[in-house]
């Protein structure tokens, strides 16, 4: 009986079982399980409604919360981002700019969606 060399057998062996690697049945009515992805400061309506020109910044963060976003080079201007992605449906993405003079709040720009975001 003849002996198959073992390194005649690997390579064949190894694309057998990389090629079943890439094969997964459809089963109907199962589908895997994608989780909601949720990243950035979500602001609700009431956070928004609250802010006053004139606000100190610690008084903005406590009714915001932490900026996402804080650059070095406008210290007076403070980015809350935030989106959402959820399974099956488009991305949903809002952003809040809030805009400091001399320590106080003078001013929000950004996505007029975000006071109307639903969490």
């Amino acid at each position: 009986m003849q002996r198959w060399p073992l390194p005649l057998l690997v390579p064949p062996l190894y694309l057998i079982f990389l090629a079943s690697c890439g094969f997964v049945p459809q089963i109907p009515g199962v589908k895997p399980y994608r989780i909601e992805i949720q990243q950035g400061n979500f602001i609700s309506p009431e956070a928004i409604a609250s802010l006053q020109p004139g606000m100190s910044k610690e008084q903005v963060r406590l009714a915001l919360g932490t900026p996402l976003l804080t650059d070095i080079f406008h210290a007076d201007r403070w980015d809350y981002v935030y989106w959402r992605d959820k399974p099956g449906a488009k991305r949903e993405q809002r952003k809040l700019t809030v805009y400091f003079e001399d320590g106080k709040l003078t001013r929000l720009d950004g996505d007029p969606g975000a006071a109307g975001a639903t969490q």
